[in-house]
C-alpha cells in the first residue's frame, strides 16, 4: 500500500464513522419520542459497514487491488432496528391508544452514548492516521534538501 492510499482509508473510515455518530445522535434524540401506534414509533437506527477494495477507492470498476486486501470502509445503508418497542401503561397521555398504551423506541441511550464514544475515538484514530501521513509526506520531501 502506497503512503497516497493512507489518506483515502483514513478518509474512508472519518466518513463511516461521521455517518455513525449522526445515526447515533438521531437515535438519541428520538429516544423518548412517543406515539399511539407501534407502525408510526421511532425505530433505532444503525449503519452497516462493509469493506471497499483499493480500485474501488480510487473510482474503478475492479473489486480488489493487486494484493486482493481490504483498504477502506462504506456504509452499505442504514438499518432499523428490530427489537421490541418499548409500551408503556399511561392512559393519561394525549398519545394512549384506546388500550391506554403508550409505544416508546427500542432505543437503550445508554447503548447509544457507548457507541458514540466508540464512533468519536475511532473519527479521532483516523484523524491521527491521516496527520502522521502528512508528517510522513514531509519529511519525504525534505530528504533531498
Amino acid at each position: 500500500m502506497s503512503l497516497s492510499n493512507i489518506f483515502n482509508v483514513a478518509g474512508s473510515g472519518m466518513n463511516a464513522q461521521s455517518i455513525r455518530l449522526n445515526t447515533t445522535a438521531s437515535n438519541i434524540a428520538n429516544a423518548e419520542a412517543s406515539s399511539a401506534s407501534a407502525d408510526t414509533t421511532y425505530r433505532g437506527r444503525h449503519p452497516v459497514f462493509a469493506s471497499v477494495q483499493a480500485a474501488m477507492l480510487n473510482g474503478g470498476d475492479a473489486l480488489y487491488s493487486e494484493d486482493q486486501s481490504a483498504v477502506g470502509v462504506r456504509v452499505d445503508g442504514i438499518v432499523e432496528s428490530q427489537a421490541p418497542l418499548q409500551p408503556r401503561y399511561e392512559p393519561e397521555s394525549p398519545n394512549a391508544d384506546e388500550d391506554g398504551y403508550v409505544y416508546y423506541p427500542n432505543v437503550n441511550v445508554v447503548e447509544e452514548m457507548t457507541n458514540m464514544i466508540s464512533a468519536s475515538r475511532s473519527f479521532q484514530v483516523n484523524v491521527e492516521v491521516m496527520n502522521s501521513a502528512k508528517q510522513m509526506v514531509q519529511r519525504v520531501l525534505t530528504l533531498g534538501q
